[in-house]
């Protein structure tokens, strides 16, 4: 069974990333087909840890995984370091004393509890004691209901999650609330929508994306500006030098590493770097799943018969959180970007041809597997290929995180 892997974040309240979610499928079909759902969902998670490289998966940090009844019962999450993995129980598991034995036991063996989508009932108080996160739905729980709950649990040493955040306005309503983590996408969105002014430092490095991204961008004025930045003179240099290359002999200029990578990579990586600048405010996860969605892009625009340069997919999902970096309107922020006419009509009016491929990024970012076929299918591509290109996007970022 092939195995999709998806992951979503966990943000702490410094907006540093805490964990990911784990979001598997044993393909992009809706149902397993005369297959026993719990028998599915193992071999999901055995093909999850055997096919990939967990360490690539979580990038280091915990994986909450979530495991049905029956899984519970039978001691799936110990076959799982539990150095690695939260165990998050569903919703919908009752809390049956063999559901409480099982936690018991997988609680005296050090794994950390996590309850999904919880709402109080007294019932539920035997695994309220062994739990030590609490995730609360913002969609099903109001804000008042959450306070009360938090409130009635604040003796107990447990973590509240905020589950779907999706503004920044959320975030700091929950956070005020006394929320500990959050889960959602609102770090991927603006934090305000403006047409003013941007700061100089953010000008400088819009200029340097400007430059490098023109068709045939003029190298002495992108080696003077990257020279005028002693940070991304310092990360080229020390990702050109890197095993990446598994050179002989050290550059050590920037005239010889942009000679040496050629117009498109010297493209990609100075694009990258800036956007990091840019984004030194905000969470590290923003500036990598911009990095994750360029390199996606790209791999998939292999699989298609568009006709663009893969550079430019690259571009086009690096960009899509720009608007987020800069705080302003994505409109405004193309005007001032030599880029294709496609890139700009997809990341601004969200319409034409590419940006179905940057929409199937984002519905295999969020697992979100039934859109997902359906766009493969209206791309006419391959939809087994995803996970082994969504894989090779992870390392390739993971690997420039690490400058």
């Amino acid at each position: 069974m092939e195995a999709y892997v998806a992951r979503q974040p966990i943000l702490d309240k410094d907006k540093n990333l805490f964990a990911y979610e784990l979001l598997i499928r044993g393909g992009t079909e809706n149902a397993f087909p005369d297959i026993d759902g719990d028998i599915a969902t193992s071999q999901v998670l055995s093909n999850s840890f055997l096919n990939f490289d967990i360490d690539l998966i979580s990038n280091g940090k915990l994986i909450f995984v979530n495991f049905t009844e029956s899984l519970l019962i039978k001691g799936l999450p110990a076959l799982f370091p539990k150095e690695k993995i939260v165990v998050e129980i569903l919703e919908d598991v009752a809390p049956s004393q063999e559901v409480i034995d099982a936690i018991i036991d997988l609680s005296e063996q050090g794994y950390c509890i996590a309850l999904d989508d919880f709402e109080y009932d007294p019932s539920f108080d035997a695994l309220v004691d062994l739990c030590k996160i609490i995730k609360i739905d913002l969609r099903l729980t109001s804000l008042e209901e959450s306070k009360q709950l938090m409130e009635q649990l604040s003796e107990k040493n447990i973590q509240f999650l905020a589950e779907k955040v999706e503004t920044y306005d959320e975030f700091q309503q929950v956070k005020e609330l006394g929320f500990d983590l959050f889960q959602g996408y609102f770090f991927s969105k603006p934090e305000i929508i403006g047409g003013g002014a941007i700061e100089s430092s953010g000008a400088n490095m819009l200029q340097l994306i400007k430059e490098v991204n023109k068709v045939d961008y003029d190298l002495p004025t992108v080696e003077h500006q990257i020279n005028a930045d002693v940070n991304i003179a310092y990360k080229l240099l020390r990702f050109i030098n890197s095993a990446t290359f598994a050179r002989d002999q050290e550059i050590s200029s920037i005239k010889h590493a942009i000679a040496y990578l050629g117009i498109d990579d010297t493209r990609r990586f100075i694009s990258m770097i800036a956007l990091s600048e840019i984004s030194s405010n905000k969470p590290n996860k923003l500036v990598l799943s911009a990095i994750i969605r360029g390199r996606f892009c790209e791999k998939i625009g292999e699989l298609t018969k568009i006709a663009i340069q893969s550079q430019e997919l690259f571009i086009l999902g690096l960009f899509s959180h720009i608007d987020a970096m800069y705080d302003s309107n994505m409109e405004i922020l193309m005007k001032n970007l030599p880029l294709a006419a496609q890139i700009k009509e997809a990341l601004i009016s969200e319409s034409g041809e590419l940006y179905n491929i940057l929409l199937l990024c984002k519905y295999y970012e969020e697992g979100d597997w039934k859109h997902c076929l359906k766009l493969t299918h209206k791309l006419n591509i391959d939809e087994t290929e995803l996970p082994k290109y969504y894989s090779s996007s992870l390392e390739w970022a993971n690997g420039f995180a690490s400058l």
